[in-house]
């Protein structure tokens, strides 16, 4: 008998809350987690820091070869630009090779002994680990993400103009959605979570409910 890691996958587009649920579960589970996003948030910003184009495939392969664990350290990493960066360079698919790799061994070899990882990003359950004990595609209304993205910049001390939050959103989602590789969409075997009338605890409490369920 082999013991497996225990793998939870969630997707999800921008704000709807899968990056503090996923980071809630691991806790609860005693598991590893992995925030997907920071690696192409990495790999984009370090493109942009050299001058180059986040959309240049050569330029964008390079980085993402290059990319070191400290990397995902940066502090500008959870701003709006590199979010903006990482959709451009997910859509290469070099990039997205290079980083499948090690998303996998992370979720196959979860650090620190852990039993299981959990993984959030855009294409967890679809491709990275389709045979994920547990699936969740975390949605909400884009205009329920936009109001939570501007409160949030607005918190942090950020000008943020709700109108161009809510526009820029759109695009993102539209580009994660239409990309040929590893497009934005849930796995046939996720639950689908709309968090677009819930807070952190229903959201919680929802996942948990279809995790301990599918684990019976």
């Amino acid at each position: 008998m082999t013991n497996k890691p225990i793998i939870i996958a969630i997707d999800g587009p921008a704000a709807a809350g899968k990056g503090t649920l996923a980071r809630r579960l691991a806790e609860h589970f005693d598991l590893a987690y992995l925030d997907t996003g920071l690696l192409y948030r990495a790999v984009g910003m370090n493109v942009v820091r050299q001058g180059g184009d986040p959309e240049d495939t050569e330029g964008a392969e390079n980085a993402a070869k290059a990319l070191k664990t400290v990397d995902l350290e940066a502090a500008d990493l959870r701003e709006d630009a590199a979010a903006d960066a990482a959709s451009r360079v997910s859509a290469i698919p070099g990039v997205r090779a290079q980083l499948l790799e090690f998303q996998r061994k992370f979720a196959e070899n979860p650090p620190d002994g852990k039993k299981g990882a959990v993984l959030d990003g855009r294409d967890i359950g679809t491709v990275v680990c389709p045979n994920a004990k547990a699936k969740l595609f975390v949605t909400a209304s884009v205009e329920i993400r936009a109001k939570r993205r501007f409160k949030e910049l607005r918190d942090k001390g950020l000008a943020a103009i709700h109108g161009r939050v809510l526009a820029d959103m759109k695009e993102r989602d539209a580009r994660d959605s239409d990309r040929t590789v590893s497009p934005l969409e849930p796995a046939k075997d996720a639950y689908q979570l709309d968090t677009s009338d819930l807070d952190a605890d229903q959201a919680f409490a929802a996942a948990l409910g279809f995790i301990n369920s599918a684990n019976n």
